[in-house]
């Protein structure tokens, strides 16, 4: 037996016991068990500087916030939930639906949330009575290890199984990763398209998701001051690991010049150099290493920049779309493309051709006070989700101050190549039987269904 057979058939035995001497009780517990394991705040702050120590990734402050937020927000979001027994009792359909687990999960993590991220998966998997086997990044590795250290050191405290919840060891591999994704029940992959479509492809169902590529509108009609100072919080938060980080904004030309004004006050400071920031920004071909994910005095040094002081990101001007034009991609980096459009709709347009080019199905945004053009725009862009008004990191992947479930994982729909396109939550994690009783006929006569396409087409 190989070395990962080991591991989920050990998953595998741990689950099957848990499902059957479950209670939601246990699940809601070990679910608690998980969260406080991260949630804690000196074992937040050791997983923090691990993670940007160990992947270059980041920053430490922003890291402990969003272990913290995504957290509390999942815990808030699974409180109450029903993932064991009865989930509904419908007498008037004579359908009872139970929960059930799928199995043994095998989640594969990128290295930009190296805790933040696997956490997640681990308290949604055990929260619906399944197992889970962590496979991170090789730079996420210390990472992984620490954070079930923990977990498993909260599982000691409440007795609960430590084969619940396992990683592949060091070192991981491509082929390591396959070989869980092939022996597991269920995959949940975030991080490159890569590992997405190696998931998508392994024979097992996958719950995956596609490239961000942010892209955010601001119109005549917005805030600007409020759209500026939430756009660089978004923007430099984490560093911009985020793939809900933006990555072009798309400005109305009424007001464009105000908008880089209050940019500027905001920390923005506009480049005009398109053709020397890409060739530092992509040396051979390639994100340059010494600005991905970096402090803003680290990426100006590797830039080379002349900018003023208190400079959090830089905005780049530039009207090119697509692949010989890697501005109006995904650049991990506080470094922002920056369109200019004649009006809203020229905008909507140019959003569109950003979306299509790269990060289809994920979201956009929009900073406007006019009540119709997010509506317009989620009919006209092949995106899941509309932002309106609100720094599109934070709000995204849930927020305390919207209704979308707290996740780190972004389903992009058809047009990202996925098959779902919710934020990835605990209901991804959760399958059930239904048992289906006899009830009285319902059948309708032909008049009941076609009454009105006879009076409108005739029989």
């Amino acid at each position: 037996m190989s070395e990962i057979e080991a591991i989920v058939a050990r998953a595998r035995a741990a689950q099957a016991r848990y499902e059957a001497e479950g209670s939601q009780a246990r699940y809601d517990r070990a679910a608690q068990a998980a969260a406080w394991a991260i949630m804690e705040p000196t074992r937040n702050r050791a997983l923090a500087e691990l993670a940007v120590e160990t992947t270059g990734l980041g920053n430490v402050p922003d890291k402990i916030t969003k272990n913290h937020r995504k957290t509390l927000g999942l815990m808030r979001d699974i409180k109450g939930a029903v993932t064991f027994g009865v989930i509904s009792d419908d007498a008037g359909t004579g359908i009872t639906e139970i929960a059930r687990a799928k199995g043994v999960v095998g989640a594969i993590v990128p290295s930009t949330n190296p805790a933040a991220t696997p956490a997640n998966n681990i308290i949604n998997a055990l929260k619906c009575g399944n197992s889970i086997v962590i496979a991170p990044s090789p730079k996420g590795v210390a990472c992984a290890e620490a954070l079930l250290g923990y977990i498993h050191a909260e599982f000691a405290k409440i007795g609960e199984d430590p084969d619940l919840v396992q990683m592949i060891p060091a070192p991981g591999s491509k082929e390591k990763t396959q070989a869980l994704m092939e022996a597991c029940d269920m995959i949940v992959a975030t991080g490159s398209q890569n590992n997405v479509h190696r998931a998508q492809t392994a024979g097992t169902p996958a719950v995956a998701v596609g490239a961000g590529n942010v892209t955010v509108i601001v119109d005549e009609t917005a805030n600007l001051a409020d759209a500026a100072e939430k756009i660089r919080a978004s923007k430099c938060f984490d560093n911009a690991t985020s793939c809900s980080s933006e990555n072009a904004v798309v400005v109305v030309n009424a007001i464009y010049d105000q908008f880089i004004a209050a940019m500027s006050e905001a920390g923005g400071a506009l480049v005009e150099d398109e053709a020397g920031i890409v060739a530092k920004l992509w040396p051979g071909g390639h994100l340059n290493r010494s600005v991905i994910a970096q402090d803003a005095d680290k990426m100006i040094a590797a830039l080379d920049l002349d900018v003023p002081g208190g400079t959090d990101y830089i905005a780049v001007p530039t009207a090119g779309i697509g692949p010989e034009h890697p501005l109006s991609g995904e650049k991990l980096s506080r470094v922002l493309a920056l369109y200019r459009a004649s009006d809203f709709e020229a905008a909507m347009e140019t959003t569109r051709k950003i979306q299509m080019h790269q990060g289809a199905g994920h979201s956009v945004g929009i900073h406007t006070s006019d009540t119709a053009r997010p509506l317009a725009l989620a009919t006209a862009i092949p995106t899941s989700r509309v932002i309106v008004n609100q720094a599109h990191t934070f709000a995204t992947g849930g927020s305390f101050t919207n209704g979308m479930p707290f996740s780190l994982s972004m389903g992009c729909g058809t047009w990202g190549g996925n098959s779902v396109n919710e934020n990835v939550n605990y209901r991804h994690f959760l399958q059930s039987t239904k048992i289906i009783r006899e009830i009285p006929a319902r059948e309708p006569s032909l008049d009941d269904i076609f009454s009105d396409y006879w009076d409108a087409a005739g029989q």
